[in-house]
């Protein structure tokens, strides 16, 4: 995989998670406080349905 790809993906991962902190940071902490109130498990289980998901479009985007 080329290096430079990969670093541009986090760029844009970056700017893509800024945009709520910068149009709406009260509502993105109320989410924040929101996401530490859930239980691990659930956290857990989150975490891994976003990355089969992300897995699924970048395959899906690839064909």
């Amino acid at each position: 995989m080329d290096l430079g790809l990969l670093i541009k993906a986090l760029c844009l991962v970056l700017v893509i998670e800024g945009i709520p902190l910068f149009l709406a940071p009260n509502r993105a902490r109320e989410a924040a406080l929101q996401v530490a109130r859930m239980p691990g498990r659930t956290l857990r289980i989150l975490g891994l349905v976003l990355m089969i998901l992300g897995a699924g479009l970048l395959l899906l985007m690839r064909s």
